[in-house]
C-alpha cells in the first residue's frame, strides 16, 4: 500500500507540474503601434496564444512613432519592472513615411531634443531603437536586476513590422533599409498577405485589400483597403498572426518549459 501511495503522489505531483507548464506563458511580447496594432485587430493576441506568450499590446490609434518615443520618455510605453521581462519589442507604426532617412539622426537618444513631434518620423525611430537597446544593456549595471554584472546586459531584440499590405511602398521600402542597418528581423505581412498592388482582382476589378477592409485610403490615383477588418474571427487577422507567428519562432530563444 505504502508504494501504491508513493506512485499515486509522484503521478499527481508529475501532472500538476505538467499542467502548470502548459498554462505558463514562456515569453513576454511588448508591441507598440496604431490603428493596424491596436487589441481591437487580434493578430498580436492569436499570436501570442500560439507562440505561449503573455502579449502587452500598448498600440493605440491615432498614434505615430514620435507618439511612442514620448511615452518611452514618460515611462508609460514600459516600465523598468516589465523591460526586465519582455523578450521582444515590436514596433508596427506603419504610417507611410521614410523611416530611413539619416540626415537628421544623432549619435545616441540622449542627443535629441525631447518631447518630439510628427516632423520627422526617421528620427522618433532612431529614438526609440537606440533607447530601447540602451536601456536593455545599462540593466548590467543595476543590483536589481537578473542582468546585474553581465558583459550584455539584456538582450535587445527589436521586430520592425511593414504595412498589412504592399499599397505603402515609401514606408515599406525604406522600412526594409532600417531592419538591414540595425539588423532587425522584419514581420513581412505585405509579402506574405496574399495579394498584391500590382494585379488587381479579377473580379471585382479592384485592389483585392479593397475585400478586407473597413475603410479605403487613396494612394496616388488608387484606392486601396486602409483600415483591415478587426476581430480575432477575421481571416484577415489570422493570417498575419500565422505571418508573425512564423518569424517569432525563428528568433525567439529556446526557453525550456518545466517537465517531469
Amino acid at each position: 500500500m505504502k508504494n501504491i501511495f508513493v506512485i499515486v503522489l509522484f503521478i499527481t505531483a508529475s501532472m500538476s507540474n505538467f499542467l502548470f507548464s502548459q498554462n505558463a506563458t514562456n515569453y513576454t511580447i511588448l508591441l507598440t503601434g496604431a490603428s493596424f496594432a491596436s487589441s481591437d485587430n487580434g493578430w498580436f493576441e492569436i499570436g501570442c496564444r500560439t507562440l505561449n506568450a503573455q502579449p502587452v499590446n500598448r498600440a493605440i490609434g491615432g498614434e505615430a512613432i514620435a507618439d511612442a518615443a514620448n511615452r518611452m520618455i514618460s515611462g508609460s510605453l514600459y516600465s523598468l519592472e516589465e523591460l526586465e521581462n519582455i523578450d521582444a519589442f515590436v514596433i508596427m507604426h506603419v504610417h507611410n513615411k521614410d523611416v530611413f532617412d539619416e540626415y537628421f539622426l544623432l549619435d545616441k537618444h540622449t542627443d535629441y531634443a525631447t518631447p518630439f513631434d510628427r516632423s520627422n518620423y526617421a528620427v522618433a525611430f532612431d529614438y526609440l531603437i537606440k533607447r530601447y537597446i540602451t536601456e536593455c544593456y545599462e540593466l548590467k549595471n543595476n543590483p536589481k536586476s537578473k542582468y546585474y554584472g553581465t558583459t550584455s546586459g539584456k538582450p535587445a531584440t527589436i521586430i520592425l513590422c511593414t504595412n498589412w499590405h504592399d499599397s505603402r511602398t515609401l514606408y515599406n521600402s525604406t522600412v526594409r533599409k532600417l531592419a538591414q542597418k540595425w539588423g532587425f528581423p522584419l514581420v513581412e505581412f505585405d509579402k506574405y498577405i496574399g495579394f498584391s498592388k500590382d494585379a488587381v482582382h479579377p473580379v471585382t476589378g479592384k485592389q483585392t485589400s479593397l475585400l478586407y477592409s473597413l475603410d479605403s485610403q487613396k494612394i496616388g490615383e488608387t484606392e486601396f483597403g486602409w483600415h483591415p477588418q478587426q476581430g480575432t474571427d477575421k481571416y484577415i487577422q489570422q493570417r498575419m498572426a500565422s505571418i508573425f507567428v512564423a518569424l517569432m519562432r525563428q528568433i525567439l530563444p529556446d526557453k525550456q518549459a518545466n517537465t517531469f
